[in-house]
């Protein structure tokens, strides 16, 4: 209902401009096209230009843009600035510099700074993963230790679960996340995790080194909708692959990850999740339609 300031409650705004409360969501985290205030009961209200950034955005994708590219054009026109490239450089330099000191303080403080000041899929998109790709890759090159790298996984993992909290909480479609047998990397499948709760799933998260039985056994406890892996290498896949074989024939399965090597999914039958986890999440309802 429209409040007496003007301002929508989502589900008003969505039977406006025909686009699910969902997806508003991840529009309002991801793109930060929307600005809305808060009522004294504590509820999201919108107003007038919140619905005209979503016409513009509808316009701009009905002409062949992507959502990103149609979300851009539309705060250019309303004036609405996205966060400035130097500030999340700067603040991903700083951030990157305290896991490379070991100062754990520092790190969670200025975590604490960037949710308040970011979305939290900017977070995720332009600070934690850019941050773990470039420890990852200090440490193949001998510029960061393995042990600054495992100082740094384990800080993120916690503050990642912190934001994970509640993840099957909701009415929607479940989705069991794991990664396979000897697979230890759980951060990317964990970023996915909370991008598609975002998105209006339920999640029984499991994480690392899980068995293929153990999955489906999950799977079948919590009725799910989709079962997603991920792998950092193929291998990890190629291990299982009979056994990943008979669990598509039974469940829907989709794989992501450095490791989900097309051809081998293509022979599986299972879906190939393209792109980074968030970009990964918020196009995973498409992804799984035949």
């Amino acid at each position: 209902m429209e409040s007496e300031h003007g301002h929508l409650r989502i589900g008003e705004l969505s039977r406006r401009v025909g686009v699910s409360p969902e997806l508003l969501r991840v529009w309002e985290r991801r793109y930060g096209l929307l600005d809305p205030t808060r009522s004294a009961g504590g509820f999201r209200l919108y107003s007038h230009a919140d619905v005209e950034r979503i016409r513009a955005m509808q316009r701009h994708v009905e002409h062949g843009l992507s959502p990103a590219e149609a979300a851009g054009a539309a705060l250019a026109e309303s004036g609405a600035n996205e966060p400035p490239p130097a500030a999340l450089a700067d603040s991903r330099a700083s951030f990157q510099e305290a896991l490379e000191r070991y100062d754990e303080a520092t790190a969670n403080s200025l975590f604490d700074r960037l949710l308040a000041t970011f979305s939290t899929d900017t977070v995720m998109l332009e600070i934690v993963l850019p941050v773990m790709r470039s420890l990852g890759d200090g440490w193949a090159e001998d510029r960061t230790t393995i042990a600054q790298e495992h100082f740094a996984s384990n800080l993120l993992r916690g503050r990642l679960l912190g934001l994970a909290r509640g993840l099957g909480r909701g009415g929607g479609p479940i989705a069991v996340l794991a990664c396979p047998p000897g697979e230890q990397h759980d951060l990317p499948l964990l970023l996915f995790g909370i991008a598609l709760r975002e998105a209006g799933w339920r999640i029984a998260f499991l994480g690392a080194d899980a068995p293929i039985a153990t999955i489906e056994s999950a799977a079948a406890d919590v009725h799910a909708n989709a079962i997603v892996l991920s792998a950092v290498t193929p291998e990890r896949l190629r291990a299982v692959e009979s056994e990943l074989a008979e669990l598509a024939s039974r469940r829907t399965v989709a794989i992501g990850g450095a490791g989900a090597d097309a051809e081998l999914l293509e022979r599986l039958g299972v879906v190939l999740l393209q792109g980074d986890p968030v970009a990964a999440a918020a196009g995973f309802g498409h992804a799984l339609e035949p």
